[in-house]
């Protein structure tokens, strides 16, 4: 197994579902981490103790994710701790359900300012210091290249990450970066929770895996990827959604 011993890995939203778990995977595998968060300090704190308990090394840091500020402090986290920084991974997101007639200005703000304005930042702010060779990956969703009715909000802001995924491989190839998208189906977390009760039984048996994705498998398709076993991909979006018809 690829390992990731002596890398160091920030994690955007990894307080908690695809985050967190992608945080933990990639200490198992050798890497230290700085942990972001929004609000919720007390599940990064509680993610960044499962890492060291375990003989990982972590670090916390957390601000609004579409602010330059939190973005250049986390990098600031990585550098000052751990020396370096070698791999993004931005999974700070929000969902958004509704149909055309319930969408409203405010909600258009919302999730392009924290989807796309947040994984541009975080993408600014680490390319400026990550070291030559590096890796980021970013969440998008499987709605952005199969939108579904009550959710083209949200699918326009993971097509527009898609679109940032390609732009900055092809800026950063020449330093070696590498830019990718994981694009997962419906994945049980705390904010698909609605989803899940509403539709999970029906996405799994439309799935010929048979259930609904856990955040464990979409962290080990971004940990492939920010391995040297992917070190031939980039500006690349992988559907991980279980084969889902």
């Amino acid at each position: 197994m690829e390992t990731l011993d002596g890398k160091v890995a920030w994690v955007t939203g990894g307080s908690r579902g695809i985050g967190a778990e992608t945080a933990k995977l990639l200490a198992r595998r050798g890497a230290s981490v700085v942990v972001g968060y929004g609000n919720a300090r007390d599940e990064a704190e509680a993610v960044a103790d499962a890492i060291t308990r375990a003989g990982g090394r972590a670090v916390i840091s957390g601000g609004d994710v579409r602010k330059s500020e939190t973005a250049d402090a986390a990098v600031e986290a990585a550098i000052d701790n751990f020396g370096r920084l070698d791999i993004l991974v931005t999974a700070a997101g929000v969902n958004h359900w509704s149909k055309l007639e319930g969408i409203s200005g405010e909600d258009v703000t919302a999730v392009m300012d924290v989807n796309v304005g947040g994984t541009l930042q975080a993408i600014r702010a680490a390319a400026a210091r990550m070291t030559d060779g590096g890796s980021i990956v970013t969440l998008s969703s499987r709605f952005a290249q199969n939108v579904q009715p009550g959710v083209a909000l949200y699918a326009a802001s993971k097509a527009a990450v898609i679109a940032l995924t390609e732009g900055f491989a092809k800026e950063l190839g020449g330093r070696g970066i590498r830019v990718n998208s994981v694009a997962p189906g419906l994945t049980e977390t705390d904010m698909t929770r609605q989803a899940i009760a509403e539709r999970g039984d029906a996405v799994a048996a439309q799935t010929p895996l048979g259930r609904v994705g856990q955040p464990e498998d979409i962290a080990r398709v971004i940990a492939m990827l920010v391995s040297e076993d992917a070190r031939w991909v980039t500006g690349r979006t992988i559907r991980a959604d279980g084969g889902i018809v």
